[in-house]
């Protein structure tokens, strides 16, 4: 679920005093994303959504997240809007954060 190596190359990219910074600032930003994809996801804008969540998930190194906001990209290109699975989305970036934040030790807030 999670790519571990590429956490550790955000950490020293960015320090390790900076990190949880770096990573709250993230989260808020995909949180913010997310509870408007719940609340009421736009066909017009639900690819950038998709993709700017991907980004964000790729850099954390939220595998799984990426993968489907990828695969959700694909289906709001091609305007199959229904194959897009919001609620799984939303629970494998809770599973991600969760596990994310435990195995560092983080306290990570919600936006």
């Amino acid at each position: 679920m999670i790519e571990w190596n590429r956490v550790d190359e955000l950490r020293d990219d960015v320090g390790e005093e900076e990190f949880p910074e770096v990573v709250q600032l993230f989260l808020d930003e995909v949180e913010a994303v997310l509870a408007r994809l719940k609340a009421r996801p736009a066909p017009e804008t639900l690819e950038d959504d998709l993709h700017f969540v991907k980004g964000s998930a790729l850099t954390l190194g939220f595998r799984a997240l990426g993968e489907i906001c990828q695969q959700g990209e694909r289906d709001a290109r091609a305007a199959r809007f229904g194959a897009i699975d919001i609620p799984r989305l939303l629970s494998i970036y809770a599973a991600s954060k969760a596990e994310f934040a435990a195995r560092l030790g983080l306290t990570v807030g919600t936006a």
